[in-house]
């Protein structure tokens, strides 16, 4: 499959309520429209992971950031700029996205992907896209295609054809929490 072809009939599902499996910036993600409530919870559910623990959104641009987040700190431009591998901030003040995609605090975790594929999907998709890692909690994160489960392979709607020959090592991005008042921590 071309890969515009492989975009198109992973957004198509993800528009639809359905569930991916791409690849991303870092590891290969498990993904879907991040303000569809009932396919967030569908990742849930596949990841066996609990609620309350927070997932990774991914976006094309700043932009679309400044759609989903209230007032971004300045902070957050410097750390996603100056940034020489993916990095995942976390900023208060999450709005529009499903409500079980929201840590409790009002917090989300976003990423401006940078690598071809993921920027071209979250481009196409018009809208932040969950991206957790392809594997059960608690188990290793699939760097390449070949490190994914046949549970996880199996549970999902759809999996893309691109990067599947991939053999290089990948790590997920690091975390910040950059709070409104300035204070910043380093989680990963």
């Amino acid at each position: 499959m071309k890969y515009i072809d492989d975009i198109k009939a992973a957004v198509e599902v993800m528009k639809k309520g359905g569930v991916i499996l791409y690849p991303t910036d870092t590891v290969w993600g498990i993904g879907c429209d991040a303000t569809n409530k009932e396919a967030v919870a569908k990742v849930y559910q596949i990841k066996r992971r609990e609620e309350s623990k927070a997932m990774i959104c991914l976006v094309d641009s700043d932009i679309r950031i400044q759609r989903y987040v209230r007032d971004v700190p300045e902070v957050a431009w410097d750390v996603m700029n100056l940034a020489t591998k993916p990095t995942t901030v976390i900023l208060d003040g999450a709005n529009g996205l499903a409500d079980n995609l929201i840590a409790d605090d009002g917090s989300v975790a976003i990423r401006i992907t940078q690598e071809e594929f993921s920027k071209e999907l979250c481009y196409r998709m018009q809208k932040p896209i969950v991206s957790t890692s392809a594997n059960i909690s608690g188990e290793p994160a699939a760097q390449n295609y070949c490190d994914i489960s046949e549970e996880i392979l199996n549970a999902v709607d759809y999996v893309c054809t691109s990067r599947r020959n991939e053999h290089k090592p990948h790590q997920p991005s690091s975390i910040i929490r950059l709070r409104k008042d300035g204070e910043v921590t380093i989680i990963r």
